[in-house]
């Protein structure tokens, strides 16, 4: 099969979109968020859009995208809307590159509810993706962030890795210790965002060589 990567977080705001550029950047792949919600600053794809500076990697069209800033079921219920996953995978295969992988943001965590019965962790599941963890460091980051490996875990779906961003900390360490996962990599604090960091910060990315990901 054809390599899916999909990129979670141990919470929200800690960086999921910027590592998603990194890992696309890095692997020339293509970058798709089937489920967006909160439009005022634009969309991530947008963003991700903006960030890359290789010739190769597509930008795909989410499936859903929501106005409001919410969990994906509640913000699709403000739109009396339902997300289903069978389009997201219909749009997956549609979408899915022939020679090189398709990076998956998601919104949120694993747990985030797509609707009032499936979460994302289902999603990852059905999509047969591998799975990236983002992690930042915050008061209760280390409970976030094991709590995470643990439903992986448990769930038996394969991971790749931490990526961590922001300011370093020795908490990384011991959650890369304690949950058995590796470090590929963390992505620094930065004043400016921009093609150039992006390209830089990929360039470190601990990640197997691209045909790997084919």
């Amino acid at each position: 099969m054809r390599k899916r990567i999909f990129i979670t977080g141990i919470g929200t705001g800690v960086g999921k979109t910027l590592t998603a550029a990194c890992v696309t950047e890095a692997l020339r792949a293509d970058y798709w968020k089937p489920v967006q919600t909160g439009l005022e600053d634009g969309t991530d794809t947008d963003t991700v859009k903006g960030l890359l500076s290789n010739a190769v990697s597509v930008c795909h069209k989410e499936v859903y995208c929501l106005s409001a800033p919410a969990s994906p079921h509640l913000a699709a219920r403000l739109e009396q809307v339902r997300i289903e996953v069978e389009p997201i995978l219909q749009q997956a295969e549609a979408i899915q590159p022939a020679d090189r992988p398709l990076v998956i943001e998601g919104a949120g965590g694993l747990m985030v509810p797509l609707n009032e019965d499936v979460f994302t962790l289902e999603l990852i599941r059905q999509l047969q993706a591998e799975v990236i963890i983002v992690a930042q460091n915050y008061l209760g980051s280390i409970n976030h962030a094991l709590l995470t490996a643990k439903v992986l875990q448990q769930s038996g779906i394969p991971v790749l890795g931490w990526i961590f961003s922001g300011d370093y900390h020795t908490n990384e360490d011991e959650v890369v210790k304690w949950s058995g996962y590796r470090k590929l990599g963390r992505i620094d604090q930065a004043q400016r965002v921009d093609k150039a960091f992006v390209k830089e910060q990929a360039g470190r990315l601990v990640l197997k060589s691209r045909s790997t990901y084919t």
